[in-house]
């Protein structure tokens, strides 16, 4: 199934710019994950990272392993009898 995006390409020099822009120390997601190691990839590790995105740009489609998150209720403050949860996602 096309997408309805008349779009060019995600190309491999863009992949390699958002990935420079990636902060670091940031806990890792379901697949375990680094930033530090998506930075090692080389130019065959992007080249596949750039195939995969450009797969789901054109489909529309997230590979199922892709699209698992894990939400936490993490305690924000307490304030009077009022507890505050904020939601996080780690994926």
């Amino acid at each position: 199934m096309k997408n309805n995006f008349a779009g060019f390409p995600i190309m491999k020099e863009e992949v390699k710019s958002a990935i420079k822009k990636m902060k670091h120390g940031k806990a890792t997601g379901p697949h375990n994950i680094s930033v530090e190691l998506i930075e090692a990839l080389e130019d065959f590790g992007i080249g596949k990272v750039t195939h995969l995105l450009n797969e789901i740009y054109d489909t529309g489609q997230i590979p199922t392993d892709l699209s698992k998150s894990i939400f936490i209720a993490l305690l924000q403050k307490q304030v009077q009898e009022n507890v505050n949860y904020t939601e996080q996602s780690a994926s």
